[in-house]
């Protein structure tokens, strides 16, 4: 029935995989639990070892890195089971029928994505970055998101079919961090793979500070534009790239990158310091964007 994924890097997920069990106990229903640490070598890999004497759970430490994609991949690949849950290890179950939601909408669809939510207060200033624009910005209603089922695709709560993933897996030739859902949601969407969205959200429990976030966000802004050279993406796929793709088309980079040379050092220390602006934000990620073209 259900094969549940949970990637883990310097986390303590046997919290989650106790209430996993739990409702999966409940529901009746065939099911295995299998967590991999990424070779972070943790300390509280000392904790995660209790999963391994929990039923149909099973821990492992990795002794090299793999990274986020392949990670994923080989926990697909020893799944037994149909349905795939891939759930990061930092998430909160905050629903008591989480798992049955599922279970309950699963029919006649190929991949279903329950959502996310941020918390209510910002856990500190140093995590406002991530926090505001994962609140703000990427949380959304089922409602919401089926007005673009494939652009509104995560891959951290999300049930698949397993013949469905093996068509697309995620791209380990990329090694930075960040837009793996975004190809992976691409290629779904080029098979026409039937994308349900559902309410039944997980919510975000390791928040990134203020420095941390930013600095992924340049790498996965080099993911993206890899992504739109190589066409790999369509054009009209993500916003920002069409953006980026008018400012290249009407030869406005270069002033872009300009700009964003002689005021990046500002917007640096806003957005890594206690208020940060989601606005200057979206100027930094442009900026940035059209200067990764102007690079020598």
């Amino acid at each position: 029935m259900l094969s549940i994924l949970v990637p883990i890097y310097n986390y303590n997920v046997y919290p989650l995989v106790l209430e996993l069990h739990k409702q999966c106990i409940d529901c009746g229903i065939h099911f295995e639990i299998l967590c991999q640490d990424d070779a972070s070598e943790s300390s509280l890999n000392t904790s995660n070892e209790n999963v391994n004497a929990v039923s149909n759970c099973s821990f492992v430490s990795l002794k090299e890195n793999l990274a986020h994609r392949e990670n994923r991949n080989s926990l697909a690949k020893q799944a037994k089971f149909d349905y795939l849950l891939f759930i990061d290890g930092d998430s909160i179950i905050i629903h008591d029928h989480f798992i049955k939601k599922y279970i309950d909408n699963l029919q006649d669809f190929d991949v279903v994505y329950g959502g996310r939510l941020h918390p209510e207060k910002c856990p500190s200033d140093n995590q406002k970055l991530r926090w505001k624009y994962g609140r703000f910005i990427e949380d959304k209603s089922a409602a919401n998101r089926k007005k673009k089922p494939y652009q509104s695709l995560l891959f951290n709560n999300t049930v698949i079919k397993k013949d469905c993933f093996n068509k697309v897996k995620f791209d380990t030739n990329r090694k930075k961090y960040g837009h793996d859902d975004t190809q992976l949601s691409y290629q779904l969407g080029l098979l026409k793979s039937k994308v349900n969205h559902i309410e039944n959200p997980v919510k975000h429990g390791d928040i990134d500070t203020n420095l941390v976030y930013l600095n992924k966000t340049k790498e996965s802004l080099e993911n993206l534009i890899s992504l739109y050279e190589e066409e790999k993406i369509d054009i009209e796929f993500v916003r920002l790239i069409q953006l980026y793709h008018f400012l290249k088309r009407t030869k406005s980079t270069f002033i872009f990158s300009k700009i964003h040379s002689v005021f990046e050092k500002y917007l640096s220390q806003n957005l890594t310091g206690k208020n940060p602006n989601l606005f200057l934000f979206n100027w930094f990620r442009v900026g940035y964007l059209c200067s990764l073209n102007h690079k020598n």
